[in-house]
C-alpha cells in the first residue's frame, strides 16, 4: 500500500512540474492568453464591475475583499430584523435538552 501511495504522489509531482512545459511547448509563436469579461451588453454597476475587472485585477480584488464582508454584515443585519419580526429570537439562548 505505501508503494502506491509514493507512485501516486511521485506521478503528482511529476504532473505538476512537466505540465507548464507542455503549455511552452507551442514556443514564441503562441499568443498569451488574455482574460476579460464582455461589457457589450452590461449597464450600470455590472458595467462598472465588469470594466474595473478588464482595467485593474488587483484593484478587482481589492474591492472584491472590501465589499464581501459589508455585504455579509448587511445582509446578516437584515436577516436578523426579519427574524425578530417573524418571531424568531436570536438574542436569548434556551437549550432544548434537559
Amino acid at each position: 500500500m505505501r508503494k502506491m501511495w509514493k507512485k501516486i504522489c511521485g506521478l503528482a509531482v511529476m504532473l505538476g512540474v512537466l505540465l507548464p512545459q507542455v503549455a511552452l511547448a507551442a514556443g514564441e509563436k503562441a499568443a498569451a492568453l488574455v482574460i476579460v469579461a464582455d461589457t457589450r451588453r452590461l449597464t450600470g454597476l455590472m458595467k462598472w464591475w465588469a470594466d474595473l475587472y478588464n482595467e485593474s485585477h488587483g484593484m478587482f480584488t481589492a474591492v472584491t475583499v472590501i465589499l464581501i464582508p459589508i455585504i455579509g454584515l448587511i445582509f446578516g443585519v437584515v436577516a436578523d430584523i426579519i427574524m425578530s419580526h417573524i418571531g424568531i429570537d436570536l438574542k436569548s439562548r434556551e437549550l432544548a435538552e434537559h
